[in-house]
C-alpha cells in the first residue's frame, strides 16, 4: 500500500508502548491530520495530542469505534489496543474482553466499511511448552499457557478467517519483546529489558524478575516500527501468510544484557528474584525463524544487542539527565 493509497488511518492503543511511537511515525509518513490516535483511559502525551487528532474510544464498545471511523472516514486501522501477558494473567476476563471482543469489533467495522487494510499484531505468546524453543518455525504447535497467548492464537485465526471468508486485508506479525527509549511498557513478561536501562542510569542497580539465563526474542522499537509499516506496504500478491508472521531481531538473556550495559556503566549490578513471570517466559521460544517474513516482504532488522544498548543508554541518559 503506497502513501497515495492510504487516506485515513486509525491507531487503537495509541497511548501504549508501540502505539505512541508508531502513531508519530505514521503521521510523519502519511500526514499528521490523516492519522487519528485513539485511546481508552490513558491520558495522551502532549506530543501525541499536538501532532494530530486524538479521540477516546473503547474497543469493547463497538459504537465508540464506529463513531470515530465515521467522523474521520477511516480507511485503514492499526489495532494495537490489548491487555498484555502479565496483566492478562492477573485479569484473564479483561484480557479476553479486550483482546478478542475488541478485535472482533474492529474487524466487523472494517468489513462493513470495506476498509483497505487492518493491522493486528500477534505475539511470541502464541507459543507454548510443546513448541520448539530454538529457531521456532513459522508453522508449529500453538498451545500457550497464558490467557494473553490464548487470545493471540484466537486472534490470528480470526484475522486469517476474515481474509479468507470476507476478503478483508488483515496483516499481523508475532512481535517479540519490544524495547523502547520513549515509552514505558505496559505489563508484559519482557518488560525487564526496558526497566533495566532506567535503573542502570538512575541507580546503577536493578532487581530482575526473570532468571539470569532466560533467553527471549527481543526487538528494538525502530525495527518494530519499520517491520509494521513495511508489512502494511507490502504487495498483497507476495504474501502467502497474513496475520501470523514470525518476526525476529535478536535473542538474549538478562545476564547478557547486563554484561552489555556494564560496558557503558561498569559499576552497574543486577540481582535476580524470579516471580510468576518466569513461568510465562519458560513457555516461550528462545530464538525465532522469521524466514517467511524475510522472503515474502523483505524483512531485515537493523539493530543487534550492542547497537540497541548503546542507543538506549544515549537516549535515556539525555532525557533522564544522568548519562
Amino acid at each position: 500500500m503506497s502513501k497515495s493509497d492510504m487516506r485515513r488511518i486509525l491507531v487503537s492503543g495509541a497511548c501504549g508502548q508501540i502505539g505512541s511511537e508508531l502513531t508519530l511515525a505514521l503521521r510523519e509518513r502519511y500526514g499528521h491530520e490523516n492519522v487519528v490516535a485513539t485511546g481508552h483511559r490513558t491520558k495522551p502525551s502532549d506530543k501525541l495530542c499536538q501532532s494530530g487528532p486524538f479521540e477516546f474510544i473503547d474497543v469493547t464498545r463497538r459504537e465508540t469505534v464506529e463513531e470515530v471511523v465515521e467522523k474521520y472516514d477511516i480507511d485503514t486501522v492499526y489495532h494495537l489496543a490489548a491487555i498484555l501477558s502479565a496483566v492478562g494473567e492477573e485479569k484473564p476476563h479483561l484480557a479476553w474482553e479486550v483482546n478478542i471482543n475488541g478485535l472482533y469489533n474492529i474487524l466487523e467495522v472494517a468489513r462493513e466499511r470495506e476498509m483497505a487494510r487492518v493491522f493486528c499484531p500477534s505475539s511470541i505468546a502464541v507459543f507454548g511448552p510443546e513448541t520448539p524453543r530454538e529457531n521456532t518455525p513459522q508453522e508449529t504447535v500453538l498451545r500457550p499457557r497464558t490467557m494473553y497467548g490464548v487470545t493471540k492464537v484466537a486472534g490470528e485465526l480470526l484475522c486469517n478467517y476474515y481474509f479468507k471468508r470476507f476478503g478483508l486485508d488483515v496483516r499481523g506479525t508475532r512481535y517479540p519483546g519490544i524495547i523502547s527509549s520513549e515509552t514505558l511498557p505496559g505489563g508484559g513478561t519482557t518488560d525487564y529489558a526496558v526497566e533495566i536501562f532506567y535503573e542502570a542510569i538512575r541507580h546503577q542497580r536493578y532487581t530482575c524478575f526473570l532468571r539470569e539465563d532466560t533467553v527471549l526474542p527481543m526487538m528494538y522499537m525502530p525495527d518494530c516500527i519499520k517491520a509494521t509499516i513495511d508489512l502494511m506496504e507490502a504487495d498483497l500478491s507476495r504474501l502467502k501468510h497474513h496475520a501470523d508472521f514470525n518476526l525476529a531481531a535478536m535473542s538474549f538473556s538478562p545476564a547478557e544484557l547486563v554484561a552489555e550495559i556494564k560496558k557503558h556503566i561498569p559499576e552497574f549490578t543486577c540481582e535476580y528474584q524470579p516471580d510468576f513471570r518466569q513461568a510465562i517466559a519458560d513457555s516461550w521460544p528462545r530464538t525465532i525463524d522469521d524466514s517467511a517474513a524475510r522472503q515474502e516482504w523483505g524483512w531485515e532488522p537493523s539493530y543487534d544487542l550492542a547497537a540497541m544498548t548503546a542507543d538506549m543508554l544515549e537516549k535515556l541518559g539525555q532525557r533522564i539527565g544522568s548519562g
